[in-house]
């Protein structure tokens, strides 16, 4: 009479546990370096989109006060009336100003810092290291209009 205890207590060896250990390994190794590219990536194309949402929410706050905000009233003026601003109309956004990507807040430049630019005013996205410049994944990204 065959052992119940046996015929109900099967597993896996040493060797096929390591087996399928060294091949999760492998996988990880190779889809996890591809996967955190396209992670910036896609950071950076959601950085684009917010500067593009806060260049349209910027344009209206112009047509309704007749210019764009000054650097010391920066973003904020799409959520606070500035001083003085009897046209405002806003606030703009139904939140807080976003912060990009990489959780640092968005520059605004009112004029644009290169005098010789073909737009007015600027937001920019200091990329993942918060700091002027860079490249790669700190490379800074700009949207003048």
């Amino acid at each position: 009479m065959m052992n119940l205890k046996s015929k109900f207590q099967r597993g896996f060896t040493l060797l096929e546990l390591l087996v399928v250990l060294l091949i999760t390994a492998l996988l990880a190794g190779y889809v996890g370096p591809k996967l955190f590219g396209k992670i910036e990536q896609a950071k950076e194309s959601a950085a684009a989109s917010q500067m593009k949402t806060l260049a349209d929410v910027l344009g209206q706050y112009r047509i309704d006060t007749g210019e764009y905000p000054t650097e010391e009233q920066g973003l904020e003026a799409l959520i606070v009336q500035p001083a003085g601003e009897n046209n405002w109309k806003g606030p703009y956004l139904n939140n807080e100003v976003p912060k990009d990507p990489w959780d640092h807040a968005y520059v605004w430049h009112n004029p644009a810092r290169d005098a010789n630019a073909t737009h007015e005013v600027e937001i920019l996205s200091l990329g993942a290291d918060g700091q002027l410049g860079g490249s790669g994944k700190n490379k800074d990204i700009t949207r003048g209009f």
